[in-house]
């Protein structure tokens, strides 16, 4: 699935959406360069799925973990710039919150996959026009069948 989102703010719509087709035990990975809209899209994920606290970028704490509000689902929100082996993902204990929460980890690819059997993997890029082109790929599960569900947001073409 390929979108064009042409603000930031449709970055964060799109999350709200994403964060419908969501549950508990979901792995998302994200990537793309400093400011392109990864933690945008989380606080969007974050707000759709109720979660309690005010989501910015784990950067210095590296992982974040923002309790379920009403009728929500937890979400884990990682930043893993800093973390150059699997060693040091693992000293995390992140599998610990992974089936009972939605885990987003950004700058995860390559380290992060491991944390569950499927993922969704999220690449973002900015153009110089601050429009951003996002590409989800699904693996495993039932991915498909839940992108596939997920409507076009304002602002944004397929």
């Amino acid at each position: 699935m390929r979108l064009t989102l042409q603000t930031a703010e449709n970055t964060h719509e799109f999350g709200l959406r994403l964060a419908a087709v969501l549950r508990a035990g979901d792995l998302v990975i994200l990537t793309g360069p400093l400011g392109a809209g990864k933690t945008a899209l989380t606080q969007g994920i974050g707000a759709g799925l109720g979660v309690e606290g005010r989501i910015t970028s784990p950067t210095f704490v590296i992982a974040r973990s923002h309790r379920a509000g009403i009728a929500g689902v937890p979400l884990v929100h990682v930043d893993a710039y800093r973390l150059e082996t699997l060693d040091e993902l693992d000293d995390l204990d992140l599998d610990t919150d992974v089936d009972a929460a939605v885990t987003v980890v950004e700058w995860g690819a390559g380290l992060a996959e491991r944390l569950a059997e499927s993922h969704l993997e999220i690449a973002i890029e900015r153009r110089a026009d601050e429009v951003r082109e996002v590409v989800l790929h699904g693996r495993g599960g039932d991915w498909a069948e839940r992108l596939a569900s997920l409507e076009s947001p304002v602002g944004a073409s397929a």
